[in-house]
């Protein structure tokens, strides 16, 4: 085919049109526009030239592919449970159906239906909180990185902060502990080493210009061997000692005995309120299983200064986001957590019951075996813990596979292992099996 020869832009136009007679004509013209400078573009480097059906069918991808919202639903057969590339915790079931619940109309937002007044989005999830933690207040903020800004600039902004050098963190996505603290207008004063600090360390850093100490907990990595920090409980009450506060950022949030479910153990939000710490940071995507948001437990009085500080109404939570954590929340509450919220029920899946769905997912890709895996959590949290799994691996080319099921409608995500596709079923909820298992019968392993 010669330049010459290829379909003019308006009969394009007109082929699209029968096929999308509910498009505007704009997108229509830029789809055949692209569609013939492709052709162009071939015919000019002598490779392959498209027939006219093919520059057809390529623009109906391209209409196609501009229909399709930029974020979608995705199965994450990786492994790793709070996959931070992947969305990290998906809703429970009862999440999904508060926010449509919440987004079909009106709500009480900020209205008080009992006394026929204004009310306030930042008591909604309070009493709740309060139950779950023991604390004596809480509040709710868009992120956990929110959460600390505010809760720095609230109490610190122009004092000295003291933290130790081992707390000093990156807690993902290029955001580290001691630029939130300059961003907060906090002076930061680090004490210790990377592996051991003392409460003397401490002490000896407090002055009349210190605010607050600040915890951070290693929820993302591990430092191992020759270590030692104190606890939560000695800092609290050196802290009060001196009339300080102490801020405890526990990243992951969880509210379950983590070492029950076969994991490492890891502090719970109700363990930091206990031991005294002023306010607790942490965050509502990870081992809580619910939406993005950073939560804010802790005393009365300062949680009262935050609610009031200018800075809160730039952090606040929106409706959708309250509707899905309150759901979340119900479920610790009526001790449903692990059978509802699908990152617990990823976790307390058995392998015998993994080994069970793999049999007819096996049956619709022969080349593929049932291998032993390891899930991790992942999402910054439980560094070093994992889980025996099982899961799938394709043999032919892994790349080609991957990108195959990756262009699947929904998207199917897996992992290459020494150049084998493998999907591990840990984390494909039972519901998605029947999607897996369509996609794995359309795959072509050359």
């Amino acid at each position: 085919m010669s330049l010459r020869n290829l379909p003019a832009v308006h009969g394009l136009i007109g082929l699209l049109a029968e096929r999308f007679p509910e498009l505007p004509a704009q997108w229509l013209l830029e789809a055949a526009r692209t569609s013939l400078e492709q052709a162009r573009h071939a015919i000019r480097s002598h490779a392959a030239v498209p027939s006219t059906k093919q520059i057809v069918a390529h623009a109906v991808d391209l209409i196609l592919q501009r229909q399709q919202p930029p974020l979608r639903h995705v199965i994450n057969a990786t492994g790793v449970i709070l996959h931070t590339n992947l969305g990290r915790a998906p809703l429970s079931a009862a999440a999904h159906q508060a926010i449509i619940t919440a987004s079909a109309g009106y709500s009480n937002l900020e209205y008080d239906l009992a006394q026929g007044e204004r009310g306030s989005r930042n008591s909604l999830l309070e009493p709740q909180l309060q139950r779950l933690t023991g604390a004596e207040a809480a509040l709710v903020v868009n992120n956990a990185a929110a959460a600390m800004l505010l809760c720095l600039s609230c109490f610190a902004q122009g004092q000295e902060v003291i933290v130790s050098r081992g707390h000093a963190v990156e807690i993902g996505g290029g955001f580290r502990i001691p630029d939130i603290l300059r961003q907060s207008g906090c002076i930061l004063v680090d004490v210790g080493t990377t592996n051991r600090s003392y409460l003397p360390d401490y002490t000896a850093a407090i002055t009349n210009q210190t605010a607050a100490l600040l915890h951070v907990h290693a929820s993302n990595f591990q430092v191992l061997g020759f270590t030692h920090e104190p606890s939560v409980a000695e800092l609290a009450q050196a802290a009060h000692e001196h009339q300080k506060l102490l801020i405890c950022d526990l990243g992951s949030g969880a509210l379950l005995d983590t070492q029950a479910y076969g994991l490492v153990a890891e502090p719970t939000v109700a363990m930091m309120v206990q031991a005294k710490a002023d306010l607790v940071v942490f965050s509502g995507d990870k081992l809580l299983g619910g939406p993005q948001a950073g939560l804010i437990v802790g005393k009365r009085q300062l949680i009262d200064q935050l609610r009031k500080h200018p800075l809160l109404r730039a952090l606040r939570v929106d409706k959708l986001t309250i509707a899905a954590l309150s759901a979340t929340l119900l479920a610790y509450e009526t001790q449903r957590a692990s059978s509802e919220i699908p990152i617990w029920r990823m976790v307390t899946s058995s392998l015998d019951e993994l080994e069970q769905r793999a049999l007819p997912l096996l049956a619709q890709y022969p080349a593929a075996e049932l291998v032993a895996t390891h899930a991790t959590i992942g999402g910054g949290s439980l560094p070093g813990s994992s889980l025996p799994s099982r899961g799938l691996a394709l043999d032919g080319m892994a790349e080609a596979l991957s990108k195959q099921l990756r262009a699947n409608d929904p998207p199917i995500v897996g992992r290459i292992q020494a150049q084998r596709l493998i999907l591990d079923l840990r984390t494909v909820l039972p519901e998605q099996d029947a999607v897996l298992m369509a996609a794995l019968a359309a795959l072509d392993p050359a």
